[in-house]
């Protein structure tokens, strides 16, 4: 009989043999520790004593404690995805996960600032030229704040009048691509590499004392900064959502917006046409600046 504490551990390992992101391995692990936290306090110490009135039960706990549809979805996909591994490891014969629905949710469509919205966020940060370029960058470049953070002051290649790019190096199950770098942006970071502390750390962005700007912190800088703009039920990746919406209004190629973007699904990209009104005729290939 398999407890379930050793099952979770061979679950984690599981997902690192299949090369999942670090992210994902770190919320698989804290959603399934939670639960069997839970089932322990009914006194369920194997796999195979587990029912669904048990993650019923789980689901129902996260519920109370105001975890939102959303997050008790999410958590629910972890536990899918944990015994359907002890049932391929033939730990347990019947997957009582699977007859587990759940919960019914709104998805939000993306959050698309407007005009004012970005420009008001640019006066915002005027005067924090750090801060300034990497808003710059992930409104002009539409790249994730992860792969802001990993960005390297070789990564950066100006176009001297013409257009440049950045080098978006693999991360994880992401390949590597080069994405455009508009005057915009272009400025934005010229004047942040002129007064960039003088360090032998190669991190494009990084701290007073040298060290490299975690995303967190890059995180908090924006909210800040939105705040400072009155701007109200926006996050960072919002200027990402801005990003490809804007290119796909002015008729950018729906092929070429997913491949700067770095979608691995068309579709994905495809989600944005229902939010915005293409302009007629032939497309535009030139990425206009915001």
């Amino acid at each position: 009989m398999k407890k379930l504490s050793e099952a979770h551990k061979e679950f984690i390992e599981h997902l690192k043999n299949k090369k999942r992101t670090s992210a994902t391995i770190l919320a698989y692990g804290k959603d399934i520790e939670q639960l069997v936290e839970f089932l322990q306090e009914l006194s369920k110490a194997h796999v195979h004593e587990v029912t669904a009135d048990d993650i019923n039960g789980f689901l129902a706990k996260l519920q109370k404690n105001g975890y939102t549809p959303k997050s008790i979805s999410r958590k629910l996909n972890s536990t899918k995805t944990f015994f359907r591994f002890l049932k391929i490891q033939e730990y347990i014969t019947d997957d009582p996960a699977n007859l587990v629905d759940h919960p019914k949710f709104e998805t939000k469509p993306p959050r698309i600032l407007s005009p004012t919205e970005y420009r008001a966020l640019r006066d915002a940060a005027r005067d924090d030229i750090r801060i300034a370029a990497i808003i710059e960058v992930l409104l002009q470049c539409g790249i994730r704040i992860g792969e802001l953070a990993n960005l390297r002051t070789d990564d950066v290649f100006f176009g001297n009048g013409k257009e440049g790019h950045l080098y978006v190096r693999p991360q994880e199950n992401r390949n590597e691509r080069t994405v455009p770098l508009n005057k915009s942006a272009e400025i934005a970071l010229k004047r942040y590499i002129e007064i960039r502390p003088k360090t032998a750390n190669k991190a494009l962005f990084i701290t007073k004392t040298g060290k490299p700007l975690l995303v967190r912190n890059i995180r908090t800088a924006i909210d800040r900064n939105y705040r400072k703009a009155g701007i109200t039920g926006a996050k960072v990746n919002d200027l990402r959502h801005t990003w490809v919406s804007h290119h796909l209004s002015s008729g950018a190629s729906l092929v070429l917006i997913s491949k700067i973007a770095g979608h691995k699904r068309l579709s994905t990209t495809e989600r944005y046409l229902s939010l915005i009104q293409l302009p007629h005729g032939e497309e535009k290939v030139k990425l206009e600046e915001l």
